[in-house]
């Protein structure tokens, strides 16, 4: 199973982007679709997570501005970023996971600057 990431950019302070990524297959349901992301020099933080059952959690500091979610299927997940701060500016990782079956992306670069 591969990940593909996409939808990251370059925007203003106050814009918006929508990250996806989609499982080249679906050999077994994933049960947790996240999404990470790593500023230069940071460690990689979890940004959000949705589960089978359609439960979405957030970071305290996307919620509010953040929405995750995933498509019918359940190949593809989403993440709708708004009013998008310089803080924000990070390589965006997805991953899936099944028990301890985990699967990652290569991440997208998401750049916040004016």
């Amino acid at each position: 199973v591969q990940l593909q990431a996409s939808g990251g950019g370059l925007v203003q302070p106050g814009g918006s982007l929508r990250l996806s990524c989609a499982a080249s297959r679906r050999p077994f349901t994933f049960s947790v679709r996240s999404w990470y992301r790593q500023a230069p020099g940071l460690q990689r933080e979890w940004v959000a997570s949705i589960i089978s059952g359609g439960t979405t959690n957030y970071a305290d500091s996307v919620k509010g501005r953040f929405t995750i979610s995933r498509d019918k299927v359940g190949n593809t997940a989403f993440l709708q970023m708004n009013n998008l701060k310089p803080e924000d500016t990070a390589v965006y990782f997805c991953k899936f996971a099944t028990g301890s079956i985990e699967y990652w992306g290569q991440g997208t670069l998401v750049t916040v600057s004016s």
